[in-house]
């Protein structure tokens, strides 16, 4: 059972972050008091689950292979259908990369959230495409590969905002895609590599075009569609499968050049934009192996639709 406290949240309403300048440590997590905890989840039905990380080196190879564990809850959507959320600390971390669109690097910081353990998978899609509609119609087979377990796919930002209305309606929780902030945060789980498995990655751990390596790394697979979530059964540091590769994720800011007076709070940039075009995160089973780096960002219009496109929720508490 998952259980929050009903509360009328409003997203810009999150106080910016005081006294934060300059890069400092790339990456940490901030450690809440016994009370703090105590009182963000005492109407949460926490439990915890068990997962595995890796590492790779620079070609590629597994050095470490570490068990671990954090907390969750689970939304139940009926007919046996589950939507289990991570809670993601809260934390501080330099958002950014080399390139472009990707400066200047600049430090965030994130309160604790809840983020879909998954992408969105088409068994939940059709669940919560059956709820009352809010603003538009949703179809329940979007996707052009077709299985409960696989993401969902060929889903419009829109589309993902209308999902995320429909499921909040009927829980009375709070449900939105994530602030780009967020998905890297997320992303990296307290790492500074390229990837959260390190300097380059796999495709024994991940769907992505494997015939195109990430520099140093080693060739491997192209498999051509989608794999059902968590099918390499290994997860980041934050107990988060499949953000590298399967499919690009719709955050909820609008697109930005670069991050010149972008947020520093970890709320979603929806102000000073140059186009209508949203953000998306993480790549995809189509893309290089460079386009599936915690740092990279992609925009379309928010009425795109293809088979490398899906979504993840946050639930905010």
């Amino acid at each position: 059972m998952f259980i929050f406290q009903k509360q009328s949240l409003k997203r810009r309403t999150i106080l910016k972050a005081a006294g934060f300048t300059g890069l400092g440590m790339a990456a940490a997590i901030i450690k809440p008091t016994k009370s703090e905890l105590f009182e963000s989840t005492k109407q949460l039905d926490l439990k915890w689950f068990n997962f595995q990380t890796v590492r790779l080196d620079r070609s590629g190879q597994e050095v470490a292979r570490d068990r671990k564990q954090a907390q969750y809850v689970s939304e139940n959507l009926e007919n046996g259908i589950q939507l289990e959320m991570v809670r993601i600390p809260a934390g501080m971390f330099v958002m950014g990369g080399t390139i472009k669109n990707e400066i200047p690097q600049h430090q965030v910081r994130i309160p604790s959230f809840f983020l879909g353990k998954f992408p969105v998978t088409q068994a939940q899609w059709q669940r919560v495409a059956s709820f009352a509609k809010i603003k538009r119609d949703l179809f329940l087979f979007p996707s052009y590969f077709r299985s409960d377990n696989l993401p969902v796919e060929s889903i419009s930002w829109f589309d993902a905002m209308e999902f995320c209305a429909r499921l909040s309606q009927k829980t009375g929780r709070t449900y939105r895609l994530p602030s780009e902030a967020e998905w890297e945060y997320a992303s990296r789980a307290g790492t500074t590599s390229p990837f959260h498995f390190g300097p380059t990655i796999s495709t024994n751990l991940a769907n992505y075009y494997g015939i195109c390596p990430y520099r140093k790394g080693a060739t491997g697979k192209y498999r051509g569609q989608t794999t059902p979530v968590g099918y390499f059964q290994v997860a980041n540091p934050f107990g988060l499968y499949d953000l590298h590769g399967l499919v690009w994720e719709w955050c909820l800011d609008y697109w930005h050049q670069n991050y010149q007076g972008s947020p520093t709070d970890g709320s979603a940039w929806l102000e000073n934009y140059t186009n209508l075009a949203r953000v998306l995160r993480g790549g995809s089973w189509l893309n290089f192996a460079d386009f599936c780096r915690c740092a990279t960002r992609h925009c379309l219009q928010p009425e795109y639709r293809s088979y490398y496109i899906g979504f993840r929720v946050v639930c905010q508490t």
